[in-house]
């Protein structure tokens, strides 16, 4: 099985239209970052705010075992004085208290 993942690596970077495609986008690479480099400098700190909430994303979720996990159900993540009675029958808080 690793000699066929071989085989089809060296046949992709042999064929004449993949490597005129790698050159091109190298190259076209090149040229956009060189010419844009003030944009891509200028954008950097939003880019790393970006990466840093993604990262955060990914990270923080590892402490409470990420989506899926989370217990449902009433009173599952507020304390008592925070949770609604109207889904158990209670009526409205308002009326209750005149």
């Amino acid at each position: 099985m690793q000699d066929n993942r071989r085989d089809a690596l060296r046949r992709f970077f042999a064929s004449p239209t993949n490597l005129v495609l790698m050159t091109f986008l190298a190259v076209g690479g090149f040229y956009m970052i060189a010419e844009h480099w003030a944009h891509v400098v200028g954008a950097g700190p939003l880019i790393m705010l970006l990466l840093l909430c993604g990262g955060m994303h990914l990270f923080m979720h590892a402490g409470h075992g990420g989506h899926g996990s989370h217990r449902h159900g009433r009173g599952a993540e507020h304390p008592p004085e925070h949770r609604d009675d109207t889904a158990a029958g209670g009526g409205n808080r308002a009326r209750d208290e005149e």
